[in-house]
């Protein structure tokens, strides 16, 4: 009598189960490795000239007024 070893009568079942196990497994890794290969970087903030900026495109404030906040920004910061 032969011995073989086998997973039993749904072995094709079990070896759809382990290839799906190393598929998790690979991805996992995959995902692992790329999350520390990536830069991380902090969202970028706003600064005065850009909400001045956004004001002047959308027409809340006249060029005047825009020429005007710019500079008394610009003179801040320095």
């Amino acid at each position: 009598m032969s011995m073989e070893w086998t997973y039993g009568p749904h072995h094709w079942l079990w070896m759809i189960i382990w290839v799906g196990f190393w598929a998790l497994v690979v991805a996992g890794l995959v995902l692992v490795i790329r999350s520390f290969l990536t830069e991380r970087r902090a969202p970028l903030e706003k600064n005065a000239i850009d909400y001045l900026n956004e004001r002047y495109a959308k027409g809340e404030i006249s060029r005047e007024e825009y020429i005007q906040k710019r500079e008394d920004i610009l003179k801040r910061g320095t």
